[in-house]
Parts: C-alpha cells; structure tokens; sequence
C-alpha cells in the first residue's frame, strides 16, 4: 500500500491499486475485529477509486 501511494503521481493505475490494497486491508481488520481501522481503510479506499475515477477521466 505505501509503494503505491508513493508512485500515485505517475499513473492512475498505482491509485486504483491503492484503492484495492486499502479495501484488502479493510476487509482484513473487519475479519479481525478491529472494526475502527476497518472503517478508516475502508474510507481511503472509496477516496482512492474516487482520485483515479477523476484522473481517468481527464
């Protein structure tokens, strides 16, 4: 997930992967009962498929 956010400027597929590794990581807390951290990835990863939805479309 940090490789990813940190090549975010050079191609909108490192945000869509970024997007999908915080939704794994959410998914992960979720089954682990950490709920809290559960919601904040799953917050970033809606952020990041909402950045990479605007930078396609450009």
């Amino acid at each position: 997930m940090l490789v990813f956010y940190a090549l975010e400027d050079r191609s909108a597929v490192f945000v869509l992967a970024f997007g999908g590794a915080s939704l794994a990581a959410s998914a992960y807390a979720f089954l682990q009962g950490a709920w809290p951290f559960g919601v904040v990835e799953l917050v970033w990863s809606g952020v990041a498929l909402r950045c990479w939805w605007r930078r396609r479309s450009r």
